[in-house]
């Protein structure tokens, strides 16, 4: 019988999920297929019973749903306990419908596949929401550290450290004032996406030419903020390895098996590259 799989979100018509879980269905031979719904947040809670009732195999979660799904499943594992926030469903064997989040794990295989080990492993993230807070506890629980956090609020950035060790708040103007100590900055928020947001949410000048500068964001291949990055002589990642590989940890929790990432990267940087 042929399964199905989905990802929800508002908006949802520019995910490239589909693209990669059906190129990947179809190259691991599992008969299944693989959808984009417009869920609207008041409609939130009907949804998650429609795709109960109709056996949907699993599904992933976009924005604005990672939180406000959590009251509408079984079960959270463990890193979805941490970050508060869901991007993957999965059935067990029994029905239950339970709620993990590959974000973070996602961000840490990108970039050990990226730049492999580093002599300097103290990390500045920039922002402070759920993006933010996955990559950090993944980042701490591969060893990196000390954290520092940045946000145009100080209390969020607060806040965040605050769940964890080794980790520090530093105001906009003084993470810029240290770039040039870290070897990891991680730009989180959104500032840059789409083209729809232009600016940076503070410059990487000073950073330091053994530096990794990461962007989450995977269209535009290359933000403002990556660009200045590199022409400050820093090595700079986007965001296309973090969301292929949190796609195929996804596609494992689901199948067993963990897809061919490269080339999905390859598949992915070609179609925003246009």
């Amino acid at each position: 019988m042929k399964k199905w799989y989905a990802v929800l979100g508002d908006p949802i018509a520019q995910s490239m999920s589909p693209t990669m879980h059906d190129q990947w269905f179809l190259e691991n031979e599992w008969n299944a297929s693989y959808i984009p719904i417009l869920v609207t947040p008041e409609n939130l809670g009907q949804a998650i019973q429609s795709l109960r009732t109709l056996g949907c195999s699993g599904w992933n979660v976009t924005v604005p749903h990672k939180q406000a799904i959590i009251p509408f499943l079984d079960e959270v594992d463990e890193a979805a306990a941490h970050m508060n926030a869901v991007n993957t469903v999965y059935r067990t064997a029994d029905g239950k419908l339970v709620g993990t989040n590959t974000d973070g794990r996602g961000f840490v295989k990108s970039l050990q596949e990226f730049a492999g080990e580093s002599e300097n492993n103290s990390v500045l993230l920039i922002g402070a929401g759920g993006a933010a807070r996955g990559i950090a506890h993944a980042l701490q629980s591969a060893g990196y550290g000390p954290l520092y956090f940045t946000n145009r609020t100080t209390s969020k950035a607060a806040e965040l450290a605050s769940e964890m060790e080794n980790a520090h708040v530093l105001s906009v103007e003084q993470a810029q004032q240290k770039m040039g100590e870290f070897g990891l900055v991680v730009q989180t928020t959104s500032v840059g996406m789409n083209f729809a947001q232009s600016g940076m949410p503070l410059h990487p000048k000073g950073v330091s030419k053994d530096a990794v500068v990461a962007d989450i964001i995977y269209n535009p291949l290359e933000t403002e903020f990556l660009r200045e990055a590199r022409l400050a002589g820093a090595k700079t990642m986007n965001g296309v390895g973090m969301f292929v590989h949190q796609g195929a940890l996804a596609f494992e929790k689901w199948t067993n098996v963990y897809p061919n990432t490269k080339k999905m990267i390859q598949t992915i940087t070609m179609k925003v590259g246009g």
